[in-house]
């Protein structure tokens, strides 16, 4: 079960981290935090793609100290409801794809287990690399094979 903070309701970091509070869910946080990235995917899809790509940069950069200091001031190692590495694990997961509420749906189961089976390298970065950086790259790569797989469906359809 999901023991979320009460700094989630009090620290704006920590808030953001917890994916606007979508990271308190009991169970499944990581499933709540990508269904909260669905609506922003939906806003960042009016983005011309340089644009779209140049937010994901940002972040993610912003992401790892988010989730550093966050998972720092916790005391604990990517906490269940840290939830940010979902979100733009998943807007990268849509990059270059137009919206719809299907292919927004699609990309989500995508992603989602590409992010809980964690296929190699997901699982080695995983459990290898730590802070910050840790927290989020395993998301990242999973959006990486989602995207992958997503336009490779949309290629062959």
């Amino acid at each position: 079960m999901n023991r979320a903070p009460a700094s989630v309701w009090r620290r704006p970091t920590h808030f953001l981290a917890f994916g606007l509070g979508s990271g308190t869910a009991p169970f499944a946080p990581g499933t709540f935090g990508t269904l909260a990235a669905i609506p922003f995917y939906w806003l960042l899809s009016e983005l011309t793609l340089g644009w779209y790509l140049v937010v994901i940069a940002i972040t993610f950069v912003w992401g790892v100290w988010l989730c550093d200091k966050t998972s720092r001031d916790l005391g604990v190692h990517d906490h269940s409801g840290i939830v940010w590495d979902e979100f733009v694990g998943y807007w990268l997961t849509m990059a270059a794809v137009p919206f719809s509420w299907e292919a927004a749906l699609w990309g989500f189961a995508v992603f989602r287990v590409f992010d809980v089976i964690k296929p190699w390298p997901i699982r080695w970065a995983d459990r290898r690399v730590a802070g910050g950086f840790g927290i989020m790259i395993d998301d990242i790569l999973a959006g990486i094979y989602a995207w992958c797989t997503m336009h490779l469906w949309f290629w062959l359809h």
